[in-house]
């Protein structure tokens, strides 16, 4: 049975969103998305620096099942990645919404994120 936490906002291709201070968003994928790939192997970080429009893809998860591209859910620029996910992929599996975070994204202040759910709506995406 998946998690939907209510403390972040969902993406409808299954990334979250959590907002930091400083207009810097922490990226993810839900509960929901890691067990529908399995034991994670591989995350492709992005580059720090990148310049991402909402929608692009911008690194990659590999499972025991499949590869998955990841998604920035806004637009801005990369400014961390979670290295601790090269030697310990698998956080992505063991805590997707704390340990298992995958990248930042510096937003302007004005970011509008009318287009993401919050966890009943993404709920109710999924069971659809």
């Amino acid at each position: 049975m998946s998690d939907f936490n209510s403390d972040v906002r969902y993406a409808q291709s299954h990334e979250w969103v959590k907002v930091l201070e400083d207009n810097v968003i922490e990226v993810g994928i839900s509960d929901y998305a890691q067990e529908s790939l399995g034991d994670v192997v591989f995350v492709e970080l992005p580059e720090v620096g990148t310049q991402v429009s909402a929608k692009d893809e911008c690194c990659a998860v590999e499972s025991v099942k499949a590869a998955s591209d990841i998604y920035a859910p806004v637009a801005g620029e990369i400014v961390a990645v979670n290295e601790e996910l090269d030697d310990s992929p698998e956080l992505l599996n063991e805590s997707p919404f704390e340990d298992g975070w995958i990248f930042r994204i510096k937003v302007s202040p004005d970011e509008d994120f009318a287009g993401l759910m919050d966890a009943d709506a993404y709920k109710a995406s999924i069971d659809a």
